[in-house]
């Protein structure tokens, strides 16, 4: 009876035996955290490992943007004739130089012969309207007249006053001095003069051309104050500030740079989330034109950030990590977000104080820990 419970106690204890190893086995198999990564001490002397702590200050920010030369509405001029005509000569090309008060056209047209001469005859009936009235007046004192003839005397004078006065402002339209006018003065034709300093950007008409009131015959831009008109992303607004220092250049001539300032953020965003941004050039560069695609750098204010040096950042499927070390030679790779690179160093968003940061041999660490994840 004994040889039998002899069996079944060792029987159980060779099932707790087996369970156990089975245990064990299981419990080996366990992988490590899949961010972790160790190395022996050879290893780490391979790859001549260094580690250090982030370190503190100020760090220059350049954000880099694009856009093209603009002109604001008050140096850009269309020119036009108000009372229409056609053109009689013009020099015009676009590229032209012209100075304000220059003759830029000549125009003609039956319609400024009648004006003119609309202008003297109502002149002269005013002339005669105003000996008129004082005679009437001299009359009423001694009763010699009514008072309605007085009366009328006096509305003559004053619509053919206001005749005179909107026949004056019609003719400074098409720039003819009714002060200047005479019966030996009358004109066909007529000068249009340029309202700024500049040059010709277009030219619409021909000669013989008829234009209305409407059409623009001219545009003239007047390029001392033209800008630089930037497009800047939504999430980049809060760090744009008036006077801010910008520098442009062209994909042309990248080594000549222009300097510029802001002077004014837009607070609209367009649909695309951008917005835009005016920069006024700090010197007029005859070579600057309207229309010209520019690249520049904007020049945030010191940055006070945690910043690594260069090599201690890592960058594996479009994101960027650092190895921190949890152990002696064993390290954990941590998400961080990276600022402006500058003298090899890069600005991190993450809080890594107090922490051993692996700041020479990061990316041999990166190739162990994905190899070794690959080889599972």
């Amino acid at each position: 009876m004994k040889y039998p419970l002899y069996l079944g106690a060792l029987a159980i204890s060779m099932m707790f035996a087996c369970s156990s190893s089975s245990e064990t086995k299981e419990e080996a198999k366990v992988p490590m955290n899949e961010n972790e990564v160790s190395l022996t001490p050879e290893q780490a002397k391979h790859i001549n490992l260094k580690t250090g702590a982030v370190a503190y200050g100020e760090i220059n920010e350049t954000l880099k943007l694009q856009g093209k030369i603009d002109v604001p509405p008050q140096n850009l001029v269309s020119v036009s004739i108000p009372l229409g005509g056609y053109l009689k000569t013009t020099k015009m090309l676009p590229g032209t130089h012209v100075s304000k008060g220059q003759v830029i056209a000549v125009m003609e047209d039956p319609q400024y012969i009648q004006m003119q001469q609309d202008y003297l005859n109502i002149s002269n009936k005013l002339s005669y309207a105003s000996k008129e009235l004082a005679r009437q007046r001299e009359l009423n004192l001694s009763k010699a007249n009514s008072d309605k003839t007085l009366q009328q005397a006096e509305t003559e004078y004053k619509n053919l006053k206001v005749e005179q006065m909107a026949l004056t402002e019609k003719l400074k339209l098409i720039n003819i001095n009714a002060a200047q006018l005479n019966e030996g003065k009358i004109s066909k034709s007529i000068n249009i003069y340029s309202p700024i300093n500049g040059y010709v950007s277009k030219v619409n008409v021909n000669i013989g051309k008829y234009v209305t009131p409407s059409d623009v015959i001219f545009e003239l831009i007047n390029p001392s104050d033209i800008h630089l008109n930037l497009t800047i992303f939504e999430k980049d607004l809060h760090q744009i500030n008036i006077g801010q220092r910008v520098i442009a250049f062209t994909n042309v001539k990248p080594e000549v740079k222009y300097e510029t300032k802001v002077i004014l953020v837009s607070h609209n965003v367009g649909e695309g989330g951008n917005s835009e941004v005016h920069c006024h050039f700090e010197k007029y560069d005859k070579n600057l034109v309207p229309g010209m695609y520019m690249n520049a750098e904007l020049q945030f204010k010191n940055q006070k950030v945690q910043f690594l040096p260069e090599d201690a950042v890592v960058s594996f499927e479009n994101k960027d990590y650092v190895f921190v070390e949890i152990a002696a030679r064993k390290f954990m790779m941590h998400e961080v977000q990276v600022g402006e690179t500058s003298e090899g160093k890069t600005a991190i968003t993450a809080d890594l104080k107090g922490k051993q940061v692996v700041v020479k041999g990061a990316y041999s660490l990166l190739m162990k820990l994905k190899n070794t994840s690959d080889e599972e």
